[in-house]
């Protein structure tokens, strides 16, 4: 189970004890990231209920709120710093050598900014109506835009010379990481039904449109521009599971 302490480790701030940092398990940990995106929807599931008996009649947008403290809180604002500075280089960068310069700068512009602001906006909507309709689905959001990574990296070059994806670069396997993902998206199916179509759908269709971004302006994938796939896709995970029981 090491890759799996690394996986949680690195995507979230939930205390992990005893973990080897081997290159093998480092490379393998990617494999855990969907699982890692159930254990984060738990704890939001959790925390919607824990809510909900204290304050059975809490506004929804009350707890929207909280949700998304916890959310932010439990991965760190990992991915959210990458998509800020992704956003930063795509409006500033031009072209690719200034685009990776400015993903290494460390500091947010008004892009960085407003990127986060929206998509924080996005989950807030969208959470309002799950945890009044359909709070079980709080268990999907952070895990099929996760599992989705290994496919990522197995189709797109890294670009760095060395960072915190590294370990992937030199290829993955292919049917453990279609697998995974195939299981969430089952998962999805098997607690939404037909409607889950939609979700997965509007998920597909824009890491296809994110990751033909990232090659037409650098060639690949960063550490950054894959946090800023997570991020959006969680965000368009959220809507399509809004839009599906409205």
């Amino acid at each position: 189970m090491n890759p799996l302490k690394i996986a949680l480790a690195f995507l979230t701030r939930l205390p992990v004890r005893h973990v080897d940092y081997n290159e093998g398990d480092l490379k393998a940990s990617i494999y855990w990231y969907g699982v890692v995106g159930l254990v984060i929807g738990g704890i939001l599931w959790l925390s919607q209920a824990i809510l909900l008996w204290i304050a059975p009649l809490l506004n929804p947008a009350i707890a929207a709120a909280v949700l998304l403290g916890v959310w932010v809180l439990v991965t760190g604002a990992l991915h959210l710093d990458g998509l800020a500075d992704s956003a930063d280089a795509w409006l500033a960068g031009g072209d690719r050598e200034r685009t990776l310069a400015i993903m290494k700068d460390p500091r947010s512009g008004p892009a960085g900014v407003a990127s986060m602001v929206l998509v924080l906006l996005v989950k807030f909507a969208c959470l309002q109506q799950l945890v009044a309709t359909a709070p079980a689905l709080l268990l999907l959001a952070p895990s099929l835009a996760r599992s989705l990574m290994p496919i990522l990296f197995l189709h797109t070059p890294y670009v760095r010379e060395a960072g915190l994806a590294t370990p992937f670069r030199d290829g993955l396997d292919s049917a453990t990481s279609y697998l995974q993902a195939a299981l969430l998206a089952l998962m999805w199916w098997w607690l939404m039904g037909v409607s889950a179509l939609l979700a997965l759908l509007l998920v597909g269709a824009v890491f296809g449109w994110l990751r033909r971004l990232m090659m037409q302006r650098i060639g690949g994938t960063t550490g950054d521009t894959a946090g800023a796939c997570v991020e959006i896709l969680e965000a368009v995970a959220l809507l399509g599971m809004a839009l599906a029981v409205a």
